[in-house]
């Protein structure tokens, strides 16, 4: 196993230990988690500070699931493709808030620009980094409604940013209080709230 495996793998057994545990977890249960011994753990990380530092990068990073966006089938109705869409991005805001929240609760926000220092990443770096995961999401959920251009109102790249305004900035916990699903309301996006037959 090459180092930069044994680092993904030291990242994949820590995730959810660090979502549960926050700044508590110790490298010798992340060391259990993963099947190695605790000194191979420092063999890749400095401390396990730097453990902590690669989980939040790891549950921020937007590769996964941009990858799972694009890979959904076009030749599904509009409405399966955006139900996928929102269970696939709700999956991953789920895994960064559990990381990070978890690591703010216990104490340890643990933001470091560098080695040995407790500062703060560069806001510049992070907010370009933000800007460039939205721009990706967009066009990523702007590629599964353009297809639908000639039956829809209103251009595609104006519903795309009605659908992730609707769909994430809405309470985490709306089924609970409505007992309306993913599929009801992207039903509802796509359909409106009359009845089949009713006019405006």
């Amino acid at each position: 196993m090459t180092a930069e495996q044994r680092r993904e793998t030291i990242i994949r057994a820590a995730l959810p230990l660090v979502a549960e545990r926050g700044a508590a977890v110790t490298t010798a249960q992340i060391a259990r988690a993963a099947g190695i011994g605790e000194a191979t753990v420092f063999r890749v990380f400095d401390d396990k500070d730097a453990v902590l530092d690669a989980c939040v990068a790891a549950a921020m990073d937007p590769t996964h699931v941009l990858q799972q966006l694009r890979s959904i089938s076009l030749a599904q109705p509009l409405v399966d493709r955006l139900v996928e869409a929102v269970d696939a991005l709700d999956a991953y805001l789920n895994r960064m808030g559990a990381v990070i929240g978890a690591l703010h609760a216990s104490g340890n926000p643990n933001r470091r620009s560098g080695r040995g220092t407790a500062e703060p990443a560069q806001p510049r770096q992070r907010s370009a980094g933000r800007d460039a995961s939205q721009a990706a999401t967009r066009q990523a959920i702007l590629e599964l409604i353009e297809p639908e251009q000639p039956h829809l109102r209103l251009p595609a790249h104006t519903l795309t940013d009605l659908f992730l305004g609707m769909f994430f900035g809405r309470s985490r916990n709306l089924h609970q209080h409505t007992g309306i699903d993913t599929r009801q309301l992207v039903d509802l996006f796509l359909h409106g709230a009359y009845s089949t037959g009713r006019a405006a």
